[in-house]
């Protein structure tokens, strides 16, 4: 069990946040059911900080960063776009600030690799958000693997589908200017799948090839900058063989990420629009799994926040990240945190499959961390 922040030996956390948008909702949200001061928020303006931390509910608005960072704030939650990532964080360091920085971490992987060396020269809590760990009935199904239950892991067949960028009106940051990065579809929400997809099965993805499409060239006027979709085909450490499907165009889908692990004994599927619930395939009959803490393997019953019957969902696997960080910055090791040394690997991931789609060739994917 992690510690309530309130009763830790530093006292109750401090806060801090950069950036004003829909992510630093969520993060502000879970940072206040963590039981931390929702502290200070820094912006790209003094006058866009003042208006969201009114918003948010945030005590203080810095004028910029350099502000807030000389305040007393214990860990700050990086909630801008993808390119400001790396300097922001490099900084918060620097400062001796504990840090939660949204993926991608970095947008090349020397940036990234920097990052995850600077936090564990500085002994620094260092998070990155692959948020979709801390669902319940992931737990149940990475538990589950662990024990050898499904058996030998044969095949894999995973997605994560949105359809928010279909239309050729569609238009965002990420896909039309350079704070997007090279990569979106992939880098966005490709590595959410790839992350849960090791963390699972408790294997790493060995080898990958891939294909990338980019399917209207322009949004909004401005040139397109990254994919629309990825399809791969990738080989884990135990000779199973999958494929993934990656997709921001995909009608009808608004967050789709699922998982299908084929074992040689049973299959096992979490469908991140269903959390409450694990399909359990076998040859003579299938079942459904629902969550109950009751019956949860052991260490899993902690991430279930509401009893039995009464649905989780996204903000409650945030706010059991959020909640994990903040007890490691108390000194607890809490299993399963994802760190700046899996932001790194996202970002190998991420290089591997534009290397991948652009060579029309397998790409060596050997986790540099263990």
């Amino acid at each position: 069990m992690t510690t309530d922040v309130t009763d830790t030996g530093v006292g109750t956390i401090r806060s801090g946040f950069l950036g004003g948008g829909f992510m630093a909702q969520v993060h502000s949200r879970a940072a206040r059911a963590a039981g931390a001061r929702v502290a200070v928020l820094a912006s790209s303006t003094a006058e866009r900080a003042a208006r969201a931390a009114r918003e948010l509910g945030v005590e203080t608005a810095a004028a910029d960063l350099d502000e807030l960072l000389s305040g007393d704030a214990d860990i700050v939650h990086i909630c801008t776009p993808n390119s400001t990532h790396a300097d922001l964080a490099g900084r918060v360091l620097a400062a001796g600030k504990h840090v939660i920085c949204e993926k991608p971490l970095a947008t090349t992987l020397a940036d990234a690799r920097a990052l995850a060396a600077a936090a564990t020269a500085a002994g620094l809590v260092a998070a990155v958000p692959f948020v979709y760990r801390y669902h319940p009935m992931v737990r149940e199904a990475r538990a589950r693997i662990a024990a050898g239950e499904i058996g030998a892991l044969l095949t894999v067949d995973c997605g994560y589908l949105q359809d928010w960028m279909l239309l050729p009106e569609d238009d965002d940051w990420r896909a039309t200017s350079a704070e997007g990065g090279p990569s979106r579809a992939f880098a966005d929400i490709g590595s959410h799948l790839c992350d849960l997809l090791e963390f699972v099965t408790g294997e790493r993805i060995l080898r990958l090839t891939a294909r990338t499409r980019r399917v209207y060239e322009e949004r909004g006027g401005r040139a397109v900058a990254n994919e629309d979709a990825v399809s791969l085909l990738v080989e884990l450490e135990s000779g199973a063989i999958g494929t993934l499907l990656v997709s921001q165009m995909a009608a009808g889908r608004k967050n789709a990420l699922t998982l299908e692990l084929h074992g040689a004994h049973s299959s096992i599927r979490f469908d991140q629009e269903r959390p409450e619930e694990l399909w359990i395939g076998g040859r003579e009959s299938s079942r459904q799994l629902l969550r109950d803490p009751a019956t949860a393997a052991p260490g899993v019953a902690r991430f279930s926040r509401v009893p039995v019957g009464h649905a989780q969902g996204y903000q409650d696997a945030f706010n059991a990240f959020v909640a994990d960080a903040y007890a490691a910055v108390a000194g607890e090791v809490p299993d399963g945190l994802p760190t700046f040394v899996d932001g790194v690997r996202a970002a190998q991931l991420t290089e591997a499959v534009l290397q991948a789609a652009a060579d029309e060739r397998w790409i060596d994917v050997t986790p540099e961390h263990g």
